[in-house]
């Protein structure tokens, strides 16, 4: 019998301010700006909230990208924060006159927003400490819609705010990275996602109607194929998430041996 080589993060324990409980936690991200639609910023933010969150039993659910227009914005976040546990954002509030997000924010959440008190203090102390004038585009960085929490910021002190289940972050990836390890404390993960894969150089078009009755046997797996070209051969990767370890094992096992039957000899992964 084969293990399923999990990935360490798979293995990681999850913070004792988490659950390690079955439920299902669910999160979407949405990325603001109009730069990231134009293609002339490349999102970076995506795949690591995606995997950070993974590894600490949230499933990112659902992803979308808005330009920067209030009513975008506004819709995307009251969509989403209904249906889903978190919504996390990034880009848009920072000091120039499209960066409209934290308005927006407000404007979703029916509430005011000014200046917030210890935002104008941090960045007040920030600026005083690099000798730079504080100015008034700067301190659009401090304006916070009422009832929200400050997200530190590490690295250039703007803070993002939480409010409801929404988090609003910087879409600098550094600074971004860096606001989000500041709030694992403020979020319940469920059940963690494990995963495995089993590739073989062979066509999708071979592989597909064994790995679909292998689906139907275990609906409860989330099972994928990912094909790639190799040395002048196509190939297929193929990647199977469940929360269950146990069951992982089994049906890694089994597909190991479906490759194997159609005479071509498996590379074990973890998934990634």
């Amino acid at each position: 019998m084969v293990t399923p080589i999990l990935s360490l993060a798979s293995r990681r324990a999850i913070s004792p301010a988490m659950s390690t409980s079955d439920k299902r936690v669910t999160a979407a991200v949405i990325m603001i700006g109009d730069e990231i639609l134009s293609g002339r910023t490349q999102d970076k933010n995506l795949g690591f909230i995606a995997t950070w969150l993974g590894e600490r039993g949230i499933r990112v659910m659902e992803a979308r990208v808005v330009p920067d227009i209030e009513e975008e914005i506004v819709d995307a976040v009251n969509t989403l924060r209904a249906k889903f546990d978190y919504v996390f954002t990034s880009g848009g509030i920072g000091p120039t006159h499209d960066d409209i997000t934290a308005d927006s924010i407000a404007v979703a959440f029916g509430v005011p927003i000014g200046h917030h008190r210890e935002a104008m203090a941090r960045l007040q102390a920030h600026y005083d400490a690099s000798d730079i004038e504080f100015n008034d585009a700067r301190k659009r960085m401090a304006r916070i819609p009422d009832t929200a929490t400050l997200i530190d910021n590490p690295v250039s002190k703007a803070p993002g705010f939480q409010i409801g289940n929404v988090f609003v972050m910087a879409g600098i990836p550094s600074v971004m990275q860096a606001m989000i390890t500041g709030i694992e404390d403020r979020l319940t993960g469920g059940a963690k996602m494990l995963a495995c894969s089993v590739a073989g150089q062979i066509a999708e078009g071979v592989i597909a109607e064994p790995l679909g009755v292998l689906q139907d046997k275990y609906p409860q797996v989330s099972m994928g194929s990912y094909p790639y070209y190799k040395d002048g051969t196509f190939g297929a990767n193929l990647v199977f998430r469940t929360t269950d370890a146990d069951l992982l094992a089994k049906v890694q096992n089994e597909a190991i041996e479906m490759v194997r039957a159609l005479g071509v000899e498996p590379v074990v992964g973890d998934g990634t």
